[in-house]
């Protein structure tokens, strides 16, 4: 999150927003909403139902399912697809919150990045073209791991 707001913060401004769109939050719904920013990672359904039933364990994958829409309606959430054919879901703050990706073609490990100086470049190619105005951009690296062992392909084979 570029702001990097703290968990309540997150929870109130999502309170905020589905009570403009005359929605209320649930007790559910606040569980899965905090655990997925807690985690602050790009995550699955499957993956945030795993870890949302570790305290919560009768909260059913619908219940997360319709969650992370209403989170990505709102703009808390942004749906990824990394070439593997998952959706994965990256948090956001509720504003736009651009960034790039590296990816592990091996390990599927994802990192985020920003950089403004290649943004600038994209912009000043676009601009010099003169037939478009960059809305947004969006960046996705697909890589190896430099070293042969690489500490996340052991964690990735076991999911």
């Amino acid at each position: 999150m570029s702001e990097m707001l703290s968990q309540q913060e997150v929870l109130d401004r999502f309170h905020a927003r589905l009570g403009a769109s005359g929605l209320k939050s649930t007790q559910q719904r606040d569980v899965i909403v905090a655990r997925f920013f807690e985690l602050g990672r790009h995550i699955s359904v499957e993956e945030l139902l795993e870890e949302v039933r570790r305290t919560a364990p009768r909260i059913g994958y619908a219940t997360v399912y319709r969650t992370l829409k209403l989170l990505v309606e709102h703009r808390f959430a942004t749906p990824r697809q990394f070439g593997d054919g998952q959706t994965r879901f990256d948090p956001a703050d509720g504003d736009d919150d651009e960034h790039d990706h590296i990816i592990c073609l091996g390990c599927r490990r994802v990192l985020e990045f920003s950089d403004p100086t290649i943004t600038a470049r994209i912009q000043g190619v676009v601009a010099a073209q003169g037939e478009f105005e960059l809305a947004r951009q969006r960046l996705e690296l697909y890589v190896h791991c430099k070293t042969e062992a690489c500490p996340h392909l052991a964690a990735a084979t076991h999911r």
